[in-house]
């Protein structure tokens, strides 16, 4: 907030064009900021709902063993231990379902970020030609070590066959 109150406040020292591209790059990275602190806030929201599930989870188990110390001999008071202990585990089901789409939603999220990532490096390569040899270089040297690795797999799994055959 402070950075665009500065903005704001040096519009008039300077000319308009550079003050609203000035404006605007604040802006900008005042949203990124809000962004990456909204982003921390809510995995730290996830995280302590999930340690307080956890918790619930284990006062139930706590429950559940002091129900069958008691040990009441009646069959209906087992099938209502029993029906409890099936809802029970149901809801855990249904919790960790939960937690498969949201980390589905996250990774759904990062997928798109990177590829953002990717599209970006794309433009920069295009207008820079010494990036983009650079990343050329990369990519052939990523290229040549896939290579070197699979040919030495290859090498060990051959030598341990025919090791195996001799023996």
């Amino acid at each position: 907030m402070n950075s665009y109150r500065k903005l704001v406040s040096s519009k008039g020292s300077a000319k308009v064009d550079s003050d609203e591209n000035d404006l605007e790059s604040g802006i900008e990275r005042l949203l990124d900021q809000l962004q990456q602190e909204f982003h921390r806030l809510r995995s730290s929201l996830r995280a302590k709902q999930e340690h307080a599930s956890l918790l619930d989870d284990f006062r139930e188990f706590d429950r559940t063993r002091l129900d069958l110390e008691e040990g009441a001999d009646s069959s209906d008071q087992a099938l209502l231990r029993e029906h409890a202990t099936i809802n029970r585990s149901t809801g855990q089901v249904d919790t960790v379902i939960s937690q498969a789409q949201a980390t589905l939603g996250t990774l759904v999220f990062q997928r798109s970020t990177f590829g953002g990532i990717n599209s970006k490096l794309t433009n920069v390569s295009s207008r820079l030609p010494t990036v983009n040899h650079i990343l050329s270089s990369i990519k052939r040297k990523k290229s040549m070590d896939t290579i070197i690795l699979s040919l030495v797999a290859s090498v060990c799994t051959f030598l341990i066959f025919i090791y195996w055959l001799t023996k």
